[in-house]
């Protein structure tokens, strides 16, 4: 069967061919997959920046957003049956006992780094044309999403920052409301980051680098979330036009706009940073005053990775809410899917668009 794989040692990346999996286990699910998300993480893997094989193999097989149909089920599987969709989860706990977040079912919050991540460290992912997986790792999928359900993994990581933020604003004496949000960048995790925040009542607004029009800004204003151009609007003037700005979602990978926009964060805002920069670029911090400012404002700057199981469950029931809410704005994400052959392509950003997505059937 057919696999997008990269090969480290080599500097490959290339279709392959490799053996068809079995059901070992009575909890494993055999999976078809539909299609897989491609994202900036797959951009770093394929320039051998980021990503590493399973133990003892020179290849590791890509692909951590997908979505599939149930094709075989294990004797003690209970939830799933041939013909279900399904979304996989990406991380896999570590092995540890000493890890309270692995032994609790929370492993993006492991504390040992010796988790896996299924197309992206020590695990094969799902951009192949079948995959075997326990069922715990699957979460069912309504028909009705089949055309969108591919978005559940991106959505997955504003799920959490709106979980963290939820319990961080306990912290105030009245306990936090929903206030002035930007998300900074309009790819597709800020786009859906925009949605989301959209839905928990935060007036949203989606700060990115190109200037309208462009297909990003469309589908952020066509769900109410006003789009501005850092190349239009400075950083510094975006207080000015908000008002004050209570959370900043951070999903560009750019270190030195997410900084720029830190300046503007209100009193007791939260700033939350989901991008990992793929590249190095310069980058000076006034940190007498960056210091100052957090602690006379009572700021906190939050870290979030990877997503839980009940974060992937919150994704599915919000691609739900935003289908009934902003009709075709999902779909207005995908911009086009490919085969297999096509990933190095698309994967070097070539293609254009907001998501591209490889289809295997």
């Amino acid at each position: 069967m057919k696999a997008v794989a990269v090969f480290p040692k080599s500097r490959e990346v290339r279709v392959i061919d490799v053996p068809e999996p079995r059901l070992r286990a009575p909890t494993g699910v055999r999976v078809r997959t539909l299609e897989v998300g491609v994202c900036g993480t797959d951009q770093e893997i394929a320039e051998f920046r980021h990503g590493a094989p399973p133990e003892g193999e020179d290849f590791l097989i890509v692909g951590h957003e997908a979505l599939g149909e149930v094709v075989e089920v294990g004797a003690q599987v209970k939830g799933l049956k041939p013909g279900d969709l399904v979304v996989p989860r990406v991380r896999r706990p570590c092995p540890h006992e000493a890890c309270p977040a692995c032994r609790s079912g929370n492993p993006d919050f492991c504390v040992t780094g010796d988790y896996l991540e299924r197309g992206i460290q020590k695990a094969h992912g799902f951009c192949v044309e079948f995959f075997v997986e326990e069922e715990a790792s699957l979460h069912p999928v309504p028909s009705s999403l089949r055309g969108v359900a591919v978005l559940t993994e991106p959505l997955t990581i504003a799920e959490k920052a709106l979980r963290e933020l939820d319990t961080l604003k306990r912290r105030l004496p009245w306990k936090g409301k929903p206030g002035q949000a930007v998300v900074l960048g309009a790819g597709p995790v800020g786009l859906l980051g925009a949605m989301a925040f959209l839905r928990a009542g935060h007036a949203t607004t989606v700060y990115s680098r190109s200037p309208k029009p462009n297909p990003k800004a469309a589908v952020a204003e066509a769900v109410g979330a006003p789009y501005l151009s850092s190349k239009e609007v400075p950083a510094e003037a975006l207080a000015r036009r908000l008002g004050a700005v209570d959370v900043v979602y951070e999903a560009s990978g750019a270190a030195k706009a997410g900084f720029e926009v830190l300046k503007v964060l209100g009193p007791n805002g939260v700033f939350i940073f989901t991008g990992v920069p793929g590249r190095k670029e310069p980058l000076e911090l006034e940190g007498a005053a960056l210091l100052k400012q957090l602690v006379l404002k009572n700021q906190l700057v939050l870290g979030t990775v990877n997503a839980s199981a009940g974060d992937f469950q919150a994704a599915l029931e919000d691609l739900g809410h935003f289908q009934k809410r902003w009709p075709g704005q999902l779909e207005a994400l995908l911009t086009e899917r490919h085969p297999p052959e096509a990933f190095h392509e698309v994967v070097t950003g070539k293609a254009g668009g907001i998501k591209h997505l490889i289809r295997f059937a």
